[in-house]
């Protein structure tokens, strides 16, 4: 694992690989009482040629940045993220699983451990990497998932946290998410704070493909904006798609549906990286998506993608970094 910490006098220091460890924590400590604590993921793939390669790091920094600001934490520089990521991998790449549909998931952490009680920012901080071989997020694969729309919990409010990889978005997740799962359903899908509009489908961005277009909700302060929708994006759009980022109302889906205008539904995430859905479902509704099967966008995103993650394809956008 990587280490660094921050302090208002020092600055950061004390950077250092060591072996896997416990973290030795004052019980004051600012993280387990107010919550300063935000976390990153990305992947390190075993490419075609035997080489390990990072997919757009980089952007996993500026998030964790953003996530920092809104938070009053301090985020390490990205000379010290970039760098980190790239020699603990490098030391670890035989763990670099080369079976299909695997990779390395990195976890870059940053948490608040100045020992005080007492409403403020933090004045230290510890900035750490760890890393573990991963398969497939879903067992389903790229095989459509069952989502349910969760019209009582909510994950973001405007002007909360909705925006930011907070530790905190994920607790406040888990309870409709187990509801979701003991029901039969894979994860829910997120509606804003008046039951209204479509937010998020689990950990996930989504999108809805219609007849003439494509549409993802916009990035409005709620939703946590992920690499591969920003990713999935520029290949749509590169290829031809409309593809709109604006608000969908839950009302305007069923309507589409209805009059037989909704072909495919997926979410994009570092874990899934695609994953179709082919059922959506609440209290009052079912409905069936492209009978159940995955989507001819879906699958041609699903394949973009991780040809070019997994080296099987020339990356015209530089979107690769080499771990050397």
């Amino acid at each position: 694992m990587f280490v660094a910490k921050y302090s208002a006098e020092k600055q950061w220091h004390d950077l250092k690989i060591t072996p896997f460890q416990d973290l030795k924590l004052s019980p004051t400590a600012c993280v387990l009482h107010y919550g300063q604590a935000l976390f990153e993921g990305l992947k390190a793939y075993r490419r075609a040629d035997g080489k390990v390669g990072l997919f757009r790091p980089e952007f996993n920094w500026k998030r964790m940045v953003e996530g920092s600001q809104r938070l009053c934490m301090q985020a390490p520089p990205k000379e010290i993220f970039l760098e980190a990521v790239k020699q603990l991998v490098q030391l670890d790449q035989e763990w670099v699983p080369a079976a299909a549909h695997s990779s390395l998931y990195i976890r870059p952490t940053l948490i608040a451990t100045e020992g005080y009680l007492g409403i403020r920012p933090a004045n230290e901080y510890l900035f750490f990497i760890i890393l573990s071989p991963v398969g497939p997020y879903y067992q389903e694969g790229l095989a459509p998932t069952k989502i349910w729309i969760e019209k009582e919990f909510v994950r973001a409010a405007p002007g909360g946290l909705g925006s930011t990889k907070a530790a905190a978005n994920y607790a406040g997740s888990l309870k409709a998410s187990e509801n979701a799962k003991a029901n039969g359903f894979t994860q829910v899908l997120w509606l804003d704070i008046h039951k209204k509009y479509i937010e998020e489908v689990g950990t996930m961005n989504v999108f809805f493909v219609f007849d003439d277009e494509i549409v993802t909700p916009g990035l409005d302060g709620t939703i946590l904006g992920g690499k591969i929708r920003d990713t999935a994006i520029q290949i749509l759009r590169a290829k031809g798609y409309n593809v709109q980022e604006r608000k969908l109302s839950l009302a305007e889906l069923i309507q589409s549906n209805e009059a037989g205008h909704l072909k495919e539904v997926f979410g994009t995430g570092t874990a899934a990286v695609i994953s179709p859905v082919g059922r959506l479902a609440s209290d009052d509704f079912n409905i069936t998506i492209n009978e159940g099967k995955t989507g001819k966008i879906s699958e041609y995103l699903y394949k973009e993608l991780t040809d070019i993650q997994y080296g099987r394809t020339h990356d015209s956008n530089s979107w690769t970094v080499l771990v050397e």
